[in-house]
């Protein structure tokens, strides 16, 4: 099997796309959304923020065993690990769409100073955990180099997955708190849609009823595509063992290492 492509550390989640980017690839896709049966529906049950962050955080791994996967899984579709950031990407702007969005500027203050004073706080936890070497640096300063309102949103999207994912290793060794992390979770998707920066990049998000099918569809189709890509690394990394570092269950997990019940 393929001994030489193990990651040297544990990867790490990374900022969702600013929403030009994602609203690009939702458009992209769109012609798959709509050929979508419903039987290939199913309710959500992956916290997608952190997914999404997670799986971008996850793709250089995989695209380094793309070789392997072309040559000795020939059936399987590669197609899909190529497509996964475009996939990525347009479930998270399809959920942004099915935000509700605020009816007055004057409630975006009150989120945005919430935002910046929770990413301050959890950024400096990181900080401090990653000297200790128990985050990755280098994730935490590509956090800490956003700027403006819109990175300060996905920030937290970013704060929240990262020490998620790095929970069992960090529980009891930081000030933050499990509700803190779950928090900046919330709160920067709901800032994004409080900053109206939909409408300014991609379609009018419709009914509520719209809303919720587009995104249904976009995370199924970003879902099958992730899954389809773990068999793929499960089966070429069954002898080392290190499936699941490279491409890591969606499921949320509790500190027990069990899948956490939705």
């Amino acid at each position: 099997m393929i001994k030489s492509i193990t990651p040297p550390r544990k990867p790490s989640p990374k900022r969702p796309a600013a929403p030009p980017r994602a609203a690009a690839a939702f458009n992209r896709i769109a012609p798959e959304l709509a050929e979508l049966s419903a039987a290939a529906l199913a309710p959500i049950a992956i916290d997608l923020p952190r997914a999404v962050a997670l799986v971008l955080g996850v793709l250089p791994g995989l695209a380094a065993l793309r070789p392997a996967i072309v040559k000795q899984l020939p059936e399987h579709k590669v197609a899909l690990l190529d497509k996964l950031e475009l996939y990525a990407l347009a479930a998270w702007y399809a959920h942004l769409l099915a935000l509700p969005e605020s009816s007055s500027g004057h409630e975006v203050k009150p989120l945005l100073d919430e935002a910046i004073a929770l990413r301050a706080s959890l950024l400096a936890d990181a900080d401090d955990l990653a000297r200790r070497g128990l985050l990755d640096p280098d994730a935490v300063d590509d956090i800490r180099a956003g700027e403006g309102h819109v990175d300060t949103a996905n920030d937290l999207v970013a704060l929240s997955a990262l020490f998620n994912h790095n929970w069992p290793e960090i529980a009891g060794r930081t000030e933050a708190t499990e509700d803190e992390v779950k928090r900046a979770g919330e709160l920067g998707p709901k800032l994004l849609a409080a900053l109206g920066v939909r409408q300014q990049h991609g379609p009018d998000p419709g009914s509520d009823a719209v809303a919720a099918d587009r995104r249904a569809r976009a995370v199924a189709l970003f879902v099958r595509a992730y899954e389809q890509t773990r068999r793929a690394v499960t089966y070429l990394r069954w002898d080392e063992g290190d499936a699941e570092l490279i491409a890591p269950s969606l499921q949320k997990k509790e500190r027990n290492g069990r899948p956490a019940s939705e």
